[in-house]
């Protein structure tokens, strides 16, 4: 029942997290390059007011509950669901060391002015989201092939899943 729990928390968590990421690439990034970049600034600023706490938690929660998974079960389960896990940290240091200090640069620049370098900074920006949107993704379709996997199956009373 643990399991089962875990890998349903899995799934949803992981799941908004790749589709909020994929909703800002195919959507929000060609939206931000449309618009005259004073409004691009104000609103990525006013954006990540918001996604800072929404993301990060969706990010924790998708991490820890695949982790937590791993240690549950066995054999190929657990390198699926570890592997899972890793790709979800992956998104978060790619967000944290790589989206989130260029998101400060924006906003002062939404305050004062862009250096006359802005963008190739903003396009720096757009590769570490489409990075982090990819390993979000890549991490919810591994989730997806676990429960797949499992079938519907209930482990044997005390035993952790095992896909050998």
């Amino acid at each position: 029942m643990r399991v089962r729990l875990l890998l349903g928390v899995s799934l949803l968590s992981a799941g908004l997290l790749a589709g909020a990421f994929g909703y800002g690439a195919a959507n929000l990034v060609p939206t931000f390059n449309a618009v005259p970049l004073d409004m691009r600034l104000d609103f990525h600023t006013e954006l990540m007011k918001m996604n800072g706490i929404t993301m990060q938690a969706a990010m924790a929660v998708a991490a820890l509950s695949s982790l937590a998974l791993a240690a549950l079960t066995r054999d190929r389960a657990r390198v699926l669901t570890g592997t899972a896990g890793l790709l979800i940290v992956t998104s978060f240091l790619i967000t944290r060391f790589g989206n989130v200090p260029i998101n400060g640069l924006i906003k002062q620049w939404a305050a004062t002015a862009p250096p006359p370098d802005h963008a190739e900074i903003l396009h720096r920006w757009e590769l570490f989201n489409d990075a982090r949107t990819f390993t979000a993704v890549v991490a919810f379709a591994v989730l997806i092939s676990v429960a797949l996997r499992e079938g519907g199956r209930a482990p044997e009373h005390g035993a952790a899943y095992s896909y050998g």
